[in-house]
């Protein structure tokens, strides 16, 4: 009986052993961020925030999602090495905190991104944040003002035609009409210049007859 109770005592020894282990394990990473989700604009900057915790040297790698691709972004570990894939090499800075900073955003950037720590041990956790991109709005404000005064200015343009057209009709209408003139007064002036002779019919006195 008290044989059976040592082996019972034993068996919940290991298992507590086994227990605190495990949280040892899993607290021997810790990733702590103040921020999840982040909202940016083009040619913005982004910093993913993080202050990580582990027995040794950690590894950081960053791995970014989304619907349409999956891709690396880097790998690094303090005082060791700096592994930044091709696509990322100008835009992203890494930190020995586990930190990342994103810069001249693209509306492809948009996504989920995960910061992955690996203790010396092999232990690993992880940790995501969700990033997105809007376009630039200014940018849409500004284009619909130059096409706005573009089609202003062509407005105008047409408008200075016209009246030019006008102006240059009347005129035209206003020489013509000149020229005109002394012709038709010649013609209707004419038969009062040459009037045709009249005889002049004298009436002589003649004596009255009683």
């Amino acid at each position: 009986m008290w044989h059976f109770r040592l082996w019972d005592v034993q068996d919940v020894a290991v298992f507590l052993i086994v227990t605190l282990y495990m949280c040892h394990l899993a607290g021997a990473i810790s990733i702590h961020s103040s921020q999840k989700s982040f909202t940016r604009s083009v040619q913005e900057d982004v910093f993913f925030s993080v202050d990580v915790t582990c027995d040794g040297i950690p590894t950081i790698q960053w791995t970014f999602m989304s619907a349409a691709a999956s891709r690396p972004i880097g790998t690094w570990q303090l005082g060791v090495y700096t592994n930044i894939t091709q696509d990322y090499s100008s835009r992203v800075q890494a930190y020995s905190n586990g930190s990342m900073g994103l810069s001249d955003l693209r509306l492809q950037d948009a996504g989920y991104y995960v910061v992955t720590v690996t203790d010396p041990g092999g232990s690993s956790k992880d940790d995501g944040f969700v990033l997105k991109v809007n376009e630039v709005l200014y940018e849409d404000l500004q284009y619909l003002f130059i096409s706005a005064l573009a089609l202003a200015c062509l407005a105008a343009l047409l408008m200075l035609g016209m009246w030019l057209l006008n102006k240059a009709y009347k005129r035209i209408v206003a020489w013509r009409h000149r020229k005109q003139m002394p012709e038709n007064d010649a013609t209707e002036l004419h038969p009062l210049d040459e009037q045709p002779d009249v005889p002049c019919i004298r009436h002589e006195n003649t004596p009255q007859t009683n």
